[in-house]
């Protein structure tokens, strides 16, 4: 008993003398830097040499984000002539002492002329309006087998009578019948209603119309009837996306519907046939990555193949010794990672999965060390100047923070944990392993859980639980099965392949519904403000990408984005373009919202983003709401709130009495002027010109209206009305 008391006190003697140790490095180096900062900044980035080379993905990624938080499109000229610039500054400068900020600003130049760049190429008509039912006509790009119906992606050749310069380049939409009768390569016709892509819930809400137009989406909508194959696609004229449905046919033929959806999921990038409850198990339990095609995918695949093809090459003595086959077998599993990176569809997390294999084994082939900041920083550069959109995507933004955090991590203690775990038992190899899992779920965890708080506002407190049960899984029974599964389907030898990945697939879902049923396997966050998201991401690299004592400064940005999502005031009030749903922040911080059945998925975007599940009580639609501050009847509602009045008439009627006493009129109906004393007047017109509308009352601004319209200005993805004649008329 003494010898245990003896060594916890050694133990935490240690600790106690590191910490104190790292405490009073961190007091001196802010002493120093505050005394005399230029002079500490220039010793500090001279120190760190080469590693400033992990900064320029950064500076890139500043110019596009410059790009996207502007509220007006920049002129071509003057992009072009800021990037030349630029890089004749950073030429001429090279050699003196400005050579790393005419660098940096070169870079971040070349970050706005990116995605400056991709936008043009992107740019294809949006739909002006909703269309329809009217005749739908084109060729099927991709067809998505969901659990209660099918979506088409098509490249259309006439809808409704409009111009070609005027038709969508592609359209999408939703079959309940026959559906699944098209493939991908087919011409067809079809009766459907189509509109533009929907605009964000809220101010600051995901960006779906930014979303489908670099997807080049221009309308979105359902069929009206079923689809009509007017000629059959020929063997090469969709040959990708052919072959994906080939495969997902053979892979539900053998699979049931959950294991095969999984399954379909892993191996052809398809999740629409995942059965709801399973994605939200796979959801809630932390184990949502495993179903996204990113490091983990590619790596398993290009891993496996590598390991397969140098064992079957070892085998043969004279080969072996006769040829490289290490680098024969990273040849080959480079490839196969390019053909799985096709056969998925390409997003942006596959797309740096596979630059990060390509540079790993290009490392194997050059006898150089494989992965490594460097690799990571040169991946990011690649993606981000395939797809400069992609920065701003919760998958690029999740799957580079893992990484980062793991090979920083793993680049600073991995020799170390190595030296120590040489020679040992085969017991303790596994144990080893299983705590190596659960060490890179946790970091992995901590460095996506701002950005899935900030998209998803929620966390999953028992996911290291989770990952250290499902990982293993999927590691060394599902994907290595997949992948021969693959390989035997040429040869019609796939069902006993498949058939232990849907085993592994099994057991893994019920991992993943047990672990979601406990109780707090979810805990749901208030939306991140935007500005908590950057110093967080930005304390982040600074903590991973430098290694001086400076570094734990990056501490301070992290911890104060964090608190930004309790630090921020929700709006007061929301109300969606069309009128049709209006939400009610209560003074204990829940939701009351005018309508349980309509906009359903509006409302419960807007309790995602308070951290909240269902409305607090009932909108009293004729009566006073339960905490008194909303009074309602058949003409509108009153809300009173810090001493302010705000009318929401929804009849023309009322419209007269509440502007001749009400501070605020937010109305569904045309105010057409009539409220000159109110100070905030927002109006049917308003809503329908500006998009979704949020209102907060500021103690030092008062009123404050936002609107989406308003926040993301005239740029190429935002989609606004056309207006229209008699519409003036009823206004003025």
């Amino acid at each position: 008993m003494v010898d245990v008391v003896s060594t916890w006190e050694a133990v935490m003697y240690h600790i106690a003398r590191r910490v104190t140790r790292r405490l009073t490095l961190f007091a001196a180096m802010t002493g120093t830097v505050l005394a005399h900062p230029l002079d500490s900044v220039s010793d500090a980035l001279a120190r760190e040499g080469a590693r400033l080379f992990f900064w320029l993905p950064v500076l890139f990624g500043a110019g596009i984000g410059g790009y996207f938080a502007l509220d007006v499109e920049p002129e071509r000229p003057v992009v072009a002539v800021i990037g030349l610039l630029a890089l004749f500054a950073a030429w001429q400068l090279r050699h003196t002492r400005a050579a790393r900020g005419s660098l940096a600003f070169a870079m971040v130049a070349l970050g706005l002329v990116a995605a400056t760049i991709r936008t043009d190429i992107i740019t294809a008509p949006v739909l002006p309006a909703e269309i329809g039912p009217a005749e739908l006509s084109g060729t099927v790009v991709r067809r998505e087998l969901r659990e209660s119906d099918t979506r088409l992606t098509v490249r259309a050749d006439g809808f409704a009578g409009l111009k070609a310069a005027d038709l969508p380049r592609l359209v999408r939409f939703t079959v309940r019948t026959s559906g699944d009768d098209a493939l991908a390569g087919d011409r067809i016709s079809v009766r459907a209603t189509l509109l533009p892509p929907s605009p964000p819930v809220e101010p600051g809400a995901f960006d779906f119309q930014r979303y489908a137009f670099y997807r080049g989406i221009g309308a979105n909508g359902y069929a009206m009837g079923p689809v009509t194959v007017v000629a059959a696609g020929g063997a090469m004229s969709q040959p990708i996306a052919q072959l994906r449905d080939l495969l997902t046919e053979r892979i539900r033929a053998t699979l049931d519907t959950a294991s095969g959806g999984v399954a379909v999921a892993l191996l052809v990038g398809e999740r629409g046939g995942i059965p709801a409850d399973d994605t939200a198990a796979l959801r809630d339990a932390g184990l949502a990555h495993l179903l996204a095609i990113s490091g983990l995918h590619m790596g398993l695949v290009s891993g496996f193949l590598f390991w397969l093809i140098r064992l079957g090459l070892a085998l043969r003595p004279a080969v072996a010794l006769r040829y490289p086959i290490k680098k024969i077998a990273a040849v080959a599993a480079l490839a196969g990672a390019l053909a799985y990176l096709l056969l998925t569809g390409g997003s942006v997390p596959t797309i740096r999965a596979f630059v990060m294999v390509a540079l790993v084994m290009l490392a194997v082939l050059t006898d150089r060390r494989a992965i490594s900041l460097r690799t990571v920083a040169l991946a990011a550069l690649v993606v981000l100047a395939m797809t400069p959109e992609g920065l701003l995507e919760p998958g690029f933004q999740m799957s580079f923070a893992a990484v980062v955090a793991l090979v920083a991590v793993y680049e600073r203690y991995g020799d170390r944990m190595l030296r120590r775990t040489r020679d040992t038992s085969v017991p303790m190899r596994l144990l080893i392993y299983l705590v190596g899992v659960g060490m890179t779920t946790v970091i992995a965890g901590l460095a996506t859980a701002p950005f899935a708080i900030y998209h998803f506002g929620r966390v999953a407190d028992y996911g290291v639980l989770a990952n250290l049960a499902a990982v293993p899984v999927m590691a060394f029974w599902v994907m290595p099965a997949g992948t021969l599964s693959i390989l035997a389907m040429p040869l019609g030898l796939e069902q006993l392949p498949l058939w232990a990945m849907g085993q592994g697939i099994d057991l893994i879902l019920a991992i993943a519904h047990r672990v979601a049923d406990l109780d707090g396997a979810v805990r749901l966050v208030p939306a991140m403000p935007a500005a908590g998201l950057l110093a967080v991401t930005l304390g982040g690299l600074w903590l991973c990408l430098l290694s001086g004592g400076w570094r734990l400064l990056g501490w301070v940005p992290v911890f104060i984005g964090m608190a930004t999502p309790y630090m921020a005031e929700p709006p007061l009030l929301r109300i969606t373009g069309d009128g049709r749903l209006t939400g009610v922040t209560t003074q204990a911080g829940g939701l009351l919202v005018s309508s349980t059945r309509r906009e359903k998925f509006v409302a419960a975007q807007w309790l995602a983003r308070m951290g909240e599940v269902a409305p607090t009580a009932s909108w009293p639609h004729d009566g006073a709401s339960v905490d008194g501050d909303l009074r309602c009847d058949l003409l509108g509602c009153i809300l009173r709130r810090d001493g302010w009045m705000i009318a929401l008439p929804n009849d023309p009627r009322a419209v007269d009495e509440d502007c001749g006493r009400a501070d605020i009129v937010i109305a569904t109906v045309p105010v057409a002027g009539r409220c000159p004393s109110a100070r905030v007047v927002v109006d049917t017109f308003d809503l329908w010109r500006d998009g979704p509308h949020v209102l907060h009352l500021s103690p030092d601004r008062g009123p404050v209206v936002r609107s989406v319209n308003g926040q993301r200005g005239q740029r190429p993805w935002v989609w606004r009305p056309t207006p229209r004649k008699d519409w003036y008329w009823a206004r003025y």
